[in-house]
């Protein structure tokens, strides 16, 4: 590849006038401009030495290939004299140009917050779904299980007291979440959070009775009663005070110095945190928080099941935009409420809207005849759908054939009306699937379960009988399926570079790596921690961020390892690399290390996608095993097949 003639055609596509910076990642460039409709996109899609591009979160990204993007940009940079960025730099030029939408701005922040948190209050949910089979009467009979057997009254207890904690301190657990978030001390954040539910103050969920009896104690700051006011289970106070206290933090780290900074910055960023909390921030932002919960239940007490029809006759709309990455937001508070709000209805419109999805993949399976591949991603997509992950499925499979996705919507909003004729909420957090029913309240089973049947059946049924003579032709397959084992395999092979399971590649979140604009390969969620030399060869990719390796080996094969999805934004923090660019490696050595706590905590996915970035230069690149199958690092997971060779397997 010529690196200055390929920077030249992009520099002309884009229109260097038109841009405002630049960065890269191991594959691509990024940029953000000033208006993508000036691009001469054409003139990209027909480049050969570029494998795609794509506009998400305000960048214009251009793939350009592991070893060769370094190349590209260099020149592209001298071309252009575009301001040059990190990663992480460009994302706040992106939001600064208002080139990203302020409300999926706004979303991504609650998602940076709540995906962290997603572990503890699924965990809670489920022990309070556990606490519902054994304390809630009718579900093995006329009395609950505590009732009719007593001995198990402390197990229950017990259970009860681990399902509530993280809901009665969740001011806490937000409190480390945002704080880090808007770049101050999660530690800071948690104390901050541990103020507002300290037990001395009116509990949270008393709070409105105090006030309405009169009895709400106050302290008295020079003649100003401040309310001594609890915030368990609020949610957009605790945003607030970490947004202020991030802030309070970074600006006296930046204007007090050395011991004065160590000393006094913690200190003075709590103190007046929490007097503008309690005097303002808290009072005012409690009123906003139980407004939207109190609009949502509103809206469904007044529409009943219409309300429910209509949002699940969109939910699933609503998922391919992101903004159900802010419902956990408001579920939780609805759970906080219960006794208030009577439950989380969001929970079972969510899970009809994904199982309606996941049938019409199922369906898509069914039409698919002999396309083995297709076959292949459409069950474990439409199995993903029904234990409430929807992505693979949405943008697998049915948003590319389109009427599964829009029969989906239809059988979605028909069995949530049903829900809501039911009234079906939920009464904790869990897998918004077919399993659901264990966070729904036992009389309300049958409900949700006729609504759910309604669901797949109708999806499944109108998929399959509307695809019979609308599914398109190059979609279904005479092939043969001749997956075979990897000793039956002629060609060049590749181990697995980490320990783990492996995942069609296809199911991925970055579009990227699923579409296989990058070459043809395989993801692994890893087991391990070590990325090991998947075959002797020649380091080509070796970044200084070290979440991606590039690797020729001996036999020609270019093979791109890249650790996590969007990891590049960490620059490095939770990676250890062992090699430079240029050094020759042998089958099992260790090219590097990651810390899969660091990316999870900054809400980065550690899939490590393994790719063959030159694949048209073979006849085929093939799998040899299964999707699912745990592998170690010394095991054959990848195939490059020479044109000379005999095709005996299906590609992967």
């Amino acid at each position: 590849m010529n690196y200055k003639e390929v920077a030249k055609r992009v520099a002309d596509a884009v229109d260097k006038v038109n841009i405002i910076a630049a960065a890269h990642c191991a594959t691509r460039l990024r940029l953000v401009v000033k208006d993508v409709k000036k691009i001469d996109q054409k003139a990209l899609d027909n480049d050969p030495d570029l494998k795609g591009t794509f506009n998400a979160n305000g960048q214009y990204q251009i793939i350009v290939g592991p070893g060769d993007v370094n190349g590209v940009y260099d020149e592209f940079v001298k071309l252009t004299g575009v301001k040059q960025a990190s990663t992480d730099d460009l994302k706040q030029i992106a939001a600064s140009s208002g080139k990203q939408n302020p409300l999926m701005a706004l979303i991504k922040v609650l998602s940076d917050i709540f995906v962290p948190l997603i572990p503890a209050l699924v965990a809670g949910g489920l022990l309070m779904a556990l606490n519902n089979i054994l304390t809630g009467a009718g579900m093995f009979g006329p009395k609950s299980l505590v009732e009719m057997f007593p001995q198990i009254t402390g197990l229950a207890q017990m259970v009860n007291l681990m399902a509530s904690a993280p809901f009665a301190f969740l001011p806490i657990l937000i409190g480390i979440t945002a704080t880090r978030r808007f770049g101050g001390s999660e530690i800071l954040g948690a104390a901050a959070g541990m103020m507002l539910v300290m037990p001395s103050l009116i509990n949270g969920y008393s709070v409105a009775e105090a006030v309405a009896s009169g009895k709400m104690p106050t302290w008295d700051l020079f003649g100003l009663h401040v309310a001594q006011a609890g915030y368990q289970g609020q949610v957009l106070p605790i945003i607030g005070v970490a947004f202020i206290l991030a802030n309070l933090e970074k600006f006296f780290h930046k204007h007090l110095k050395g011991a004065i900074d160590f000393t006094f910055t913690p200190m003075l960023s709590i103190l007046i945190t929490g007097f503008v909390t309690f005097i303002v921030v808290g009072p005012i932002l409690r009123i906003v928080s139980n407004g939207i919960t109190d609009s949502l239940t509103w809206l469904v007490t007044t529409f009943g099941f219409i309300g429910y029809a209509i949002f699940g006759s969109f939910y699933s709309a609503i998922v391919i935009t992101g903004l159900h990455q802010s419902f956990p937001a408001i579920e939780t508070q609805l759970l906080a409420n219960i006794s208030k709000t009577g439950g989380d209805f969001i929970f079972p419109i969510a899970a009809s809207a994904n199982v309606a999805q996941g049938a019409a993949t199922f369906a898509i399976y069914f039409l698919a005849k002999g396309n083995t591949k297709l076959r292949a991603l459409s069950s474990s997509a439409g199995a993903s759908a029904m234990l409430g992950i929807t992505e693979p499925a949405l943008f697998g499979v049915n948003l590319k054939y389109k009427f599964p996705f829009f029969i989906a919507l239809g059988a979605s909003g028909v069995a949530s009306l049903v829900m809501g004729l039911f009234h079906v909420m939920s009464s904790s957090l869990g897998p918004a699937g077919l399993i659901g029913f264990i966070a729904i309240p036992a009389n309300k089973w049958i409900g949700f379960f006729i609504a759910i049947t309604i669901s797949f059946a109708l999806s499944f049924v109108v998929t399959l009988m509307y695809g019979r003579s609308h599914m398109p032709s190059d979609s279904v397959s005479t092939d043969v399926d001749n997956t075979v084992v990897a000793d039956q395999v002629s060609g060049f092979k590749v181990d697995a570079p980490v320990a783990g399971q492996l995942v069609d590649i296809k199911t991925v979140s970055d579009a990227v790596f699923s579409s296989g604009m990058m070459g043809e390969g395989v993801a692994i969620e890893p087991s391990g921690h070590e990325i090991i030399a998947p075959a002797d060869g020649e380091i080509t990719v070796a970044y200084a961020t070290k979440h991606a390796y590039g690797l020729k080996t001996a036999d020609g094969v270019e093979v791109l390892i890249h650790i996590g999805i969007d990891t590049v934004n960490l620059a490095g923090k939770g990676f250890e690399s062992q090699v430079v660019q240029g050094q020759q490696v042998k089958k099992g050595d260790v090219l590097g290390t990651f810390d899969k706590q660091v990316i999870s905590d900054a809400g980065y996915p550690f899939t490590t996608m393994v790719i063959v970035t030159n694949t048209k230069t073979f006849k085929t690149v093939v799998l040899n095993q299964p999707f699912g199958a745990n592998v170690a690092p010394n095991d054959v997971i990848i195939t490059a097949v020479p044109e000379t060779a005999a095709q005996t397997a299906v590609t992967a």
